[in-house]
C-alpha cells in the first residue's frame, strides 16, 4: 500500500479560529469533506462552505455543557482504523464509520487560564478531553491520519496540501504526530505541576528551546530552553552564545541584589563581578566599576540598575564588551553603543525569575530553591567589642551582595561602595584571601578602612589574621564554626568589627 494518501475528509474542531480559514477553504477547494462542532462548525458555515456536523455522525448530541462532543465510537474509529487491516477495514463497513483522514484540533488554553488568577473552577474547566483524545488518536495512527494540533503547524499544513495536492507523505503525518505528541505532553505536565504537591517529583516541559552555535566550546552542541524575549529585549548585536547566556545569567542574579539601590554598574567575566560599584549617576558607577580590573573587563558582560545615558554609553563605547544590559537607554546612548557591530544590547524587562535552580548531576539532577536572603542591617549581629562604624556597615553589606554571587570559596574587599578585588573560587578560604589581597594591590587601591565579606565561616583565625596585616577593618561573616571565639578573640586584640549574618552563601 502506497505512504502517500490523499486527504479526503477532515475533523477540524478547535478553541482558536486564527490562521484558520485559508486552510478550510483550500481544503473546500480540494473537495475535502469537513466535519465540526459547535464554534467551529458555525465558523466554517459562515465562510459559506459545507460542514457536516459530529452530530450526524454519531446520532448523539452535545451533553454536560459540551464536555462531551468528539468522544464517540464512530469519531476515533474513523481516526484509529488502520487502512491495510482487513478486520478494521470490514469493521468500518459493519458500523457505517465514516474515514476521517486529517485532524486539526486545539486544546483549552490552561496554562494561560492558570496564569490569569482564575478561579479553580474555571482552571477545572480548562482541562481539555476530548482534544486531548483526538490528537493522541490522530498521532497514534499516523501511518494513515493526518494531526495538526496547534495553530504553529497551519502554515506548514496548508504549504503541504497546497504543495502536493491534498497529499502527504509517510514522513510528512511522522512530522506531525511527533509535533502532536510534544503538545500533549507538554499539556499534560502543566496540569500535572498545577495539581503536584510531592517535591520529590519533578517534572518540566519547555517548549521553546534554542539552538546556539555552540556549546561551552565549539566541539561541543549547544541548547537554550526558556522564554528569553520575556526577560529581555535584543535591541543590537549577534547571537548570544552559551557562554554569554551563562555571563548574562549571573548578571541578573547579581544586579538584582542591588534593585533598590541608587545607581549601581556591574561588570562580570566567567560568571564573577570583576568591577561594582554604586555612585549618584550610573556614569560615575561604571567608571568606579570598570577601574576595580579595567583588565579583566576587556569581553565582559556589562549590566546597570538604571537607565544608561548617553554619558555612560560613551565611555562604554570606549571598551570591547560582549554584552550592556539595562532596564532602559537613552535613545542616544543606544545610537553609540550601536557602533560597535557585534556587540549585544539588551532590555532588561521586569520578569519574576524561576524560584527553584536546577543543573544536572551524575544520571540525574539536583534541584534547589533559589537563594533568597540578601544580608541587610536587621541580620547583622555585631560580635566583637568594636562595633563597625555607619560606612562600614555599608560596605560590609554591599560586599555581602558581591560574595553571595561569586563562585566559592570567596572573599571580598569594599570600600566606600565600590568592588576593590575579590579571590574566586579557590579551594581554600586563605588561598582566597590572599588572591584578594594581591589583586588589590596590584591594581593600586589602598586596603587600609576597607571592609571584608566571606561566604562562609572561619574555621581558624587565619583568615582575620590576614585581612588584618592587609589593612581591613571590618568584617563579615557567616558564623558558626564551634571554633569561632578564636577570630573573635584575635579581632578583639587587634579592634577589628566582626559582625554574622547565619545565613551562609556557597555557589558552586
Amino acid at each position: 500500500m502506497s505512504t502517500t494518501k490523499k486527504i479526503q475528509s477532515a475533523l477540524i474542531s478547535v478553541f482558536s479560529k486564527d490562521g484558520l480559514e485559508p486552510i478550510v477553504r483550500k481544503l473546500h477547494e480540494q473537495n475535502v469533506t469537513l466535519y465540526s462542532t459547535g464554534g467551529t462548525e458555525d465558523f466554517i458555515k459562515n465562510l459559506g462552505i459545507p460542514v457536516v456536523p459530529v452530530e450526524d455522525i454519531t446520532s448523539f448530541p452535545e451533553i454536560l455543557g459540551g464536555r462531551v462532543k468528539t468522544l464517540h465510537p464512530k469519531i476515533f474509529g474513523g481516526i484509529l482504523n488502520r487502512q491495510d487491516n482487513e478486520s478494521d477495514v470490514q469493521q468500518m463497513k459493519e458500523f457505517d464509520i465514516p474515514q476521517i483522514d486529517l485532524v486539526i484540533v486545539d486544546l483549552y488554553p490552561f496554562e494561560k487560564t492558570v496564569a490569569s488568577g482564575a478561579s479553580e473552577q474555571d482552571i477545572i474547566e480548562k482541562i481539555d478531553i476530548g482534544g486531548i483524545s483526538l490528537i493522541r488518536a490522530g498521532a497514534k495512527n499516523f501511518k494513515d491520519t493526518v494531526i495538526v494540533a496547534s495553530v504553529n503547524e497551519y502554515s506548514l499544513l496548508l504549504d503541504l496540501i497546497t504543495e502536493q495536492n491534498g497529499s502527504t507523505t509517510l514522513e510528512n503525518r511522522r512530522l506531525f504526530a511527533t509535533k502532536a505528541f510534544h503538545i500533549s505532553s507538554h499539556y499534560d505536565g502543566a496540569i500535572f505541576n498545577y495539581f503536584n504537591t510531592d517535591e520529590t517529583i519533578y517534572k518540566e516541559s519547555i517548549a521553546n528551546g534554542q539552538v546556539l552555535r555552540y556549546g561551552e566550546n565549539p566541539h561541543q552542541k549547544g541548547f537554550f530552553f526558556g522564554d528569553f524575549d520575556a526577560m529581555f529585549k535584543k535591541v543590537h548585536g549577534k547571537e548570544l552564545s552559551y557562554n554569554n547566556l551563562l555571563d548574562v545569567d549571573a548578571a541578573v542574579n547579581l544586579i538584582a541584589e542591588f534593585k533598590t539601590d541608587g545607581p549601581t554598574f556591574a561588570i562580570l567575566k566567567h560568571n564573577n563581578a570583576c568591577g561594582l560599584a554604586s555612585r549618584k549617576t550610573i556614569s560615575e558607577a561604571y567608571l568606579a566599576a570598570l577601574a576595580c580590573d579595567p583588565t579583566s573587563a576587556f569581553g565582559g558582560v556589562l549590566i546597570s540598575n538604571v537607565k544608561i545615558d548617553l554619558a555612560t554609553a560613551q565611555e562604554i563605547n570606549k571598551l570591547f564588551c560582549e554584552v550592556v544590559i539595562a532596564p532602559a537607554y537613552d535613545n542616544e546612548a543606544i545610537a553609540v553603543l550601536q557602533e560597535k557591530k557585534n556587540r549585544i544590547i539588551l532590555v532588561q524587562n521586569e520578569v519574576e525569575l524561576p524560584s527553584r535552580q536546577v543543573r544536572t548531576c551524575l544520571n540525574g539532577l539536583l534541584i534547589q530553591d533559589r537563594n533568597n536572603i540578601t544580608d541587610n542591617k536587621e541580620h547583622l549581629k555585631t560580635v566583637t567589642i568594636t562595633e563597625p562604624t555607619a560606612q562600614e556597615i555599608e560596605d560590609l553589606i554591599f560586599a555581602s551582595k558581591i560574595c553571595k554571587n561569586t563562585k566559592s570559596n570567596t572573599i571580598v574587599f569594599a570600600k566606600n561602595g565600590t568592588l576593590i578585588s575579590s579571590g574566586t573560587g579557590q579551594t581554600s578560604r586563605v588561598d582566597a584571601l590572599i588572591q584578594a589581597v594581591d589583586k588589590a594591590k596590584a591594581f593600586g587601591f589602598d586596603l587600609n578602612g576597607a571592609s571584608m565579606a566571606s561566604d562562609a565561616f572561619f574555621p581558624f583565625p587565619d583568615c582575620v589574621e590576614l585581612a588584618k596585616k592587609a589593612g581591613i577593618t571590618a568584617v563579615i561573616q557567616p558564623g558558626g564554626s564551634i571554633k569561632d571565639e578564636l577570630s573573635i578573640n584575635y579581632c578583639n586584640e587587634n579592634n577589628l568589627a566582626m559582625v554574622f549574618t547565619g545565613t551562609r552563601h556557597f555557589k558552586h
